[in-house]
């Protein structure tokens, strides 16, 4: 076994370093993922056409907004 890890003071248990080493082993295995980019909404070309008009009370109001 190769002396990358050394225990400097106390007395462990070989159970107490296995735990040690599969932390320090799971935490070095398992890289994050990389964040998926914020949703563009502003420019999405879908945001500019307009919803299905509706007759009905108020429908005048519904024609100009996007």
């Amino acid at each position: 076994m190769s002396g990358h890890l050394r225990i400097v003071r106390g007395d462990v248990s070989p159970e107490e370093i296995a735990a040690l080493v599969a932390v320090l082993t799971a935490r070095r295995a398992a890289p994050e993922a990389p964040a998926a980019p914020p949703a563009r909404t502003w420019r999405n070309p879908a945001r500019q056409m307009r919803k299905p008009l509706f007759p009905g009370k108020s429908a005048w109001r519904t024609s100009a907004l996007p």
